[in-house]
């Protein structure tokens, strides 16, 4: 059966993301060296062995051709669809699935907008045949799908962010991981794998 995995970078107190929905604070992670280039060997990382997770867009940009190794699948909240406006199909090599009450409607193929129910969705997904479901975020999606996410990868950045979007938002539900092995690399990253218990 498919799993659902949540993929997804935090800062140190689990903010994937600034309240604005910013980022871009994870590049200034690194050596105080700045002649060296700090993302590179985690970048080279995850265009090897997830490949499946760079957007199309940039996938051209760095000449990644890649087949997906894990993942033919994903699910954005709102939040992360809309990252980048001027992109409406941002994993054109992946089934994309947005789930959202607020937006009123996608008209982009291979973009199929859910407003109802995602727990339904992930459940009927695992039924089909396919490789694993990539839970790309956001925080309150997590929180929703939580009775489902069967691994978290998590890349924990070396940044405090003090507030911002929570890597699961929703209910009291503690929900038990065992962490199976971590990776860590020359920015400061580390990479720590977990499967539910």
């Amino acid at each position: 059966m498919r799993k659902l995995v949540y993929y997804v970078g935090v800062s140190l107190d689990g903010y994937i993301a600034g309240p604005g929905g910013e980022f871009d604070f994870y590049f200034d992670c690194g050596p105080a060296d700045r002649s060296a280039e700090p993302m590179d060997d985690m970048m080279a990382w995850i265009t090897a062995e997830y490949p499946d997770t760079v957007p199309t867009h940039l996938r051209a940009q760095i000449g990644l051709d890649a087949p997906n190794r894990r993942f033919d699948t994903v699910l954005m909240g709102r939040g992360t669809y809309q990252v980048d406006t001027a992109v409406t199909s941002p994993y054109r090599h992946l089934k994309q699935y947005v789930v959202s009450t607020t937006i009123p409607g996608i008209d982009e193929p291979g973009v199929e907008l859910v407003s109802g129910d995602p727990l339904a969705l992930v459940r009927r997904l695992k039924k089909e045949g396919g490789m694993d479901i990539w839970l790309c975020g956001g925080g309150r999606l997590a929180g929703s799908l939580l009775p489902e996410i069967d691994e978290l990868i998590v890349k924990s950045y070396p940044v405090v962010a003090g507030a911002g979007l929570p890597m699961v938002a929703g209910e009291f539900d503690p929900t038990h991981f065992v962490p199976t092995r971590s990776r860590s690399f020359g920015n400061g990253a580390t990479v720590t794998w977990f499967t539910r218990r």
